[in-house]
């Protein structure tokens, strides 16, 4: 079965052109018409580039300006293949020295042939790159966000019993919406597991490693028994592979609220302790994924009792440049005492915004707790 294409426009613009017939009618022609196929648009723009030409030089250089060619040298390079574009470009070329020739070289001006140049080396890039991408128009753009937002919605902890909470915080560098830093999580009936990735690299650089690996990391979680264990082997079946990757995984029984800890070179899980009132970091240990062939992790196994939290986390939340990490998992543990007076729910968010500030880095955070 052929998998639907992706949505050109975001769901809101779509809600709102369907109220509007016309711009309904104008959007379809546009995509499903005759102006959809390359060989039709070029024909259309070219006529409509001399049209400007021959009007600029023997009408009026107000209604008709060469300014206009702008326009036809954008909509040129974002639906147009490099080869249709060329001919284009070509066709401008013709016009600006019609219109040079029967107004004077003054009226066309450096500065428009500069700008004019400018917009279709612009111009050339996109057609390019979309052309290798073997799409034109915005297609690419919306199956990034189509991407981004499956990533974003795999991301999502599946739907746990009233008697406990969780909450997710994902925070990109730069303000992206990519990032190296990702989690992946399902339930079976009384269980639940949930892993905390991070890819080396930070934003969009570390992104598209993190979409291919969020969707393999999905399907093994819940398919085997030992999660690091067959992540590590499905990185080294990879060729290629760039930078490393750490992993936290977390098993939890949702009656009695055992739980396994299991880590790949991660930064320590903490556990808040309602007895004591503190926070006790855990003694999983593991080596980072994908530089040995057999992967041996050292479990770390507990109880969640009432008013007990874990934190999961990556290491862009205490790692800083000039830092021991150390000294950001001591900064972290009392960063994280303000999150009892204003309850877990929302103290999740502000200790993310806490402990990022000053650094540009990505940032995942799980916070799972039993009121």
């Amino acid at each position: 079965m052929s998998s639907r294409p992706a949505p050109l426009l975001p769901p809101r613009l779509r809600a709102f052109l369907v109220r509007v017939p016309l711009l309904v009618r104008i959007v379809r022609f546009l995509r499903r018409g005759p102006l959809a196929r390359d060989r039709n648009l070029l024909i259309t723009l070219i006529v409509l580039t001399l049209l400007i030409g021959v009007l600029a030089a023997k009408v009026s250089m107000q209604w008709a300006s060469p300014s206009l060619l702008i326009l036809v040298t954008l909509v040129g390079g974002l639906q147009l293949r490099l080869r249709s574009l060329a001919k284009l470009l070509c066709a401008e070329f013709v016009a600006l020295v019609y219109i040079a020739a029967l107004r004077g070289v003054g009226d066309v001006g450096p500065g428009l042939l500069a700008t004019i140049v400018f917009t279709a080396v612009l111009a050339a890039l996109m057609s390019r790159t979309r052309g290798q991408l073997g799409m034109q128009g915005l297609r690419g753009d919306a199956m990034l966000l189509e991407l981004r937002d499956r990533l974003r919605s795999q991301s999502e902890l599946p739907p746990l019993p009233k008697e406990w909470g969780q909450k997710v915080v994902l925070k990109q560098a730069g303000g992206s919406s990519f990032g190296g830093d990702f989690v992946v999580s399902m339930r079976d009936g009384d269980h639940v597991e949930v892993a905390v990735v991070d890819v080396s690299g930070k934003g969009v650089d570390a992104g598209t490693r993190a979409l291919l690996l969020s969707g393999a990391f999905g399907g093994l979680l819940g398919s085997v028994s030992a999660f690091l264990p067959a992540c590590n082997t499905y990185l080294h079946r990879q060729r290629g592979g760039e930078g490393f990757v750490t992993a936290v995984h977390l098993r939890l029984n949702l009656v009695t609220g055992e739980y396994v800890i299991t880590s790949a070179g991660h930064p320590p899980v903490v556990k808040f302790d309602a007895g004591t009132g503190g926070w006790q970091v855990a003694t999983a240990k593991g080596v980072v994924l994908g530089v040995v062939p057999d992967l041996h992790c050292e479990p770390d196994r507990g109880v969640l009792r009432k008013g007990d939290a874990l934190l999961l986390y990556t290491d862009g939340l205490i790692e800083q440049p000039g830092r021991d990490i150390d000294a950001g998992l001591d900064k972290l543990l009392g960063e994280a005492e303000r999150l009892l007076p204003s309850g877990f729910t929302h103290g999740a968010r502000a200790l993310v915004n806490a402990m990022s500030s000053g650094h540009n880095d990505d940032c995942a955070l799980v916070l799972i707790w039993r009121p």
